[in-house]
């Protein structure tokens, strides 16, 4: 169970790092250099929980599922944070990809 909620971390992170990416995009100077540190902060430790997580996950439930939490998470911050859009279609593939998260933490 704590491999988990440790991927689910990392997949959080992942978002984590997207999100300072799209800050970083409009600031310049020593806002640029935070934002790009809080990106490798979390980038470090979500491929570092993901590491953790494949010792003891098969790698073909652990990486779609950390990728699946990224993908949803930055469709979202997206949204909600950089005004892009939110289109019937959009959501509906996003709908799927949580579906398919779902699938594969019930399988495993």
């Amino acid at each position: 169970m704590i491999n988990w909620f440790l991927l689910v971390i990392a997949g959080l992170c992942e978002v984590g790092f997207t999100y300072c990416l799209g800050r970083a995009r409009s600031v310049e100077g020593f806002q640029w250099f935070c934002w790009m540190g809080g990106f490798l902060v979390f980038t470090f430790v979500s491929m570092g929980l993901l590491a953790r997580v494949i010792q003891s996950m098969p790698i073909g439930t652990a990486y779609p599922v950390w990728t699946g939490i990224g993908a949803v998470g930055t469709v979202i911050v997206g949204i909600v944070f950089f005004n892009e859009p939110a289109t019937f279609w959009r959501l509906f593939f996003i709908t799927t990809l949580i579906c398919s998260i779902v699938g594969l933490k019930t399988l495993s």
